[in-house]
This record gives C-alpha cells, structure tokens and sequence, in this order.
C-alpha cells in the first residue's frame, strides 16, 4: 500500500497539471491541507472561496478567513444562503445536492470570470463509505477532488498536516449544520441559530471534547461525543441540561453509541443509502 508520503507526492504531480485554481474552502482539515498544498505548487496562482450562511457557524467562518490572512492567500467570502434555495427547508435525501449545486455553481462562475483554470474540493478517500449527494453537484460542474484522486485517507491528511504545521490537523471534523436534522425534519434559522448555541457550549466548556455534535429531533437534543468523552459530560450533566433548555430544548440526551459521522443517514430507506449517485 502506498505511504502517505508517496500519496503527497501523487497530490503534488495532480495539482502541478493545473495553471491556477480556485478551492472550495470550509477552513476545515481537509480543505485546509488542499488549499495550503495547491498554494504551494500553484506558487500562489489560487484563490480560496468560502460560503456564508446560517449554516456554517461564524466560528468557522473567521478561522478561514484568518487561515488566508496568514498564508497571503486571496480569499473571497460569497454569501450562500441555502434556506433560500427552492427545496431545502424541506430537508429532503438529496439536500446537500441542493446546496452544493448552488455552492459550485457560484464558485465556477468566480473562477470563469477571474480566469482560474480549475475549482477544487476537498473530498478525501474516506468519503466513498457514506451517503453524499452533494458529489452529484461536483460532477456537473466538473469540480476537481484531488485528495480523493490521490487516495488520501483522512489520517493521511492530519499526519501530513502535522507535519507541515498546519494549525487544523487535530480540529474536529466539522459538516454543516443542516446535517443535524432527520431527513424530513424542516429547517428553519431558528433551529440551526439552536444547535449552533449547543455545539458552542460544549466546546467552550473547558471539558475538551475531541469531537462534538447535537443532533436535533424535534424538542429533543442528542449529544453524540465520543464514548471516552463520557465521564466529563456526565460530570457536566446539569449544566449541559440547564443550558440546552435555555437554548430551547425541552429534553437532553446522551447518544450512548458515541460520536460518529452520518449518524442521520440511518433514517434514510435503504435504498437512497446505497444510490451509487449518493456515494462520494
């Protein structure tokens, strides 16, 4: 099997065939390692975009933005508001469809008029073993995911990431808030405005929570952390509850199958789960 350092080379060789790019930048680890990378080969030819809305915390938001600051590296923020979008609040299957497609489709028109030869997108090899319909909208616009093409895995990219000094390799996995809602569920600010309170309590806690979520299932809330997190959750208990009833919830939970990503998609019928349109 090849090393994680033979799979950066790989990246490098797929990156140093484009003139110029523009990459689709959450600020997370993996957009974070691509956009560093493509910086770095590219010799500056790339432009980072990134999303605001009500979905994507502001915390997030500002850690892109001072990612670019620091690296020099030319950064737009394009307002992407998804409630708007025809469908969405609905939260159907094919929501994050809905949504990239708005996303690339912005993105591409950014790259066309600067004349940028490609957009990028930080999908990584592990995203082939879940539901992703947003790789549908990847396609039509002919979005590049050169950390998938070069088979990085996500350990991959945090090990290489450490090693480049890269700020975000042990930040948490993070993926929009509409992610937190059962398929079926409307989304409204006000719900999203709800969990992204939550969230930001645990976080700034102090228990140190290594990976955090706060599904949404109506009144009621569930934690999902990791199962060695327990212990200071538990230790925490009042005040997590006082709190997520302050924030509007009427009943609190601790997912005792502990933090794991897609945890929604198990409401999906089994046959959207395995749609190969769906797999990233």
């Amino acid at each position: 099997m090849p090393r994680p350092l033979d799979r950066y080379e790989d990246l490098k060789r797929i990156l140093s065939q484009m003139g110029s790019a523009v990459v689709a930048f959450s600020g997370g680890v993996d957009s974070t390692f691509l956009l560093k990378v493509a910086d770095d080969v590219l010799k500056g030819r790339v432009a980072a975009v990134t999303a605001r809305s009500c979905s994507f915390p502001a915390r997030e938001l500002d850690a892109a933005a001072e990612f670019c600051r620091s690296e020099g590296i030319r950064h737009e923020i394009m307002d992407s508001e998804e409630l708007s979008i025809p469908g969405f609040c609905e939260n159907p299957p094919d929501r994050c469809y809905l949504c990239k497609r708005e996303l690339f489709g912005k993105i591409t028109a950014f790259a066309r008029a600067n004349g940028y030869d490609a957009v990028l997108e930080g999908s990584n090899a592990d995203d082939d073993g879940d539901y992703r319909p947003g790789r549908r909208a990847i396609r039509e616009f002919g979005v590049k995911s050169p950390l998938h093409d070069a088979g990085l895995t996500k350990s991959d990219i945090r090990e290489l990431s450490r090693g480049m000094g890269l700020p975000t390799w042990r930040k948490q996995s993070f993926a929009c808030l509409a992610s937190r809602f059962p398929y079926g569920e409307r989304i409204t600010a006000e719900k999203l405005s709800r969990v992204d309170r939550a969230e930001q309590f645990l976080l700034d806690s102090g228990a140190d929570f290594s990976q955090v979520r706060v599904r949404s299932h109506g009144d009621l809330a569930r934690i999902e952390i990791p199962p060695e997190s327990f212990g200071r959750a538990l230790a925490m208990r009042q005040e997590i509850v006082s709190a997520f009833k302050g924030f509007g919830f009427r009943f609190v939970s601790l997912d005792l199958a502990g933090y794991r990503t897609g945890s929604m998609n198990a409401t999906l019928p089994d046959e959207a789960s395995s749609a190969k349109e769906g797999r990233a």
